[in-house]
């Protein structure tokens, strides 16, 4: 899995992840329970995943739907 887009915005995290349930796209989002070991202050962004196959596919769709996010540069 590759890294989509990093984000402190759970509400973002959360959209995007029922958008690509939606359109078939599977995620994952990494560094989900970070808060537990930094003390619960949110500093610490969590990762979407997506499949390194589908990472257009999901660029696109996000990006379509007019969410604000920066994307992580594709490898």
């Amino acid at each position: 899995m590759v890294e989509l887009f990093r984000t402190n915005d759970l509400v973002l995290i959360s959209a995007v992840e029922a958008l690509l349930a939606s359109a078939g796209i599977g995620c994952f989002v990494a560094d989900r329970h970070m808060s537990a070991m930094e003390g619960s202050l949110g500093f610490l962004p969590r990762r979407l995943m997506v499949e390194r196959g589908q990472m257009a596919a999901a660029r696109a769709l996000v990006a379509g739907a007019g969410f604000e996010c920066e994307f992580a540069d594709a490898r």
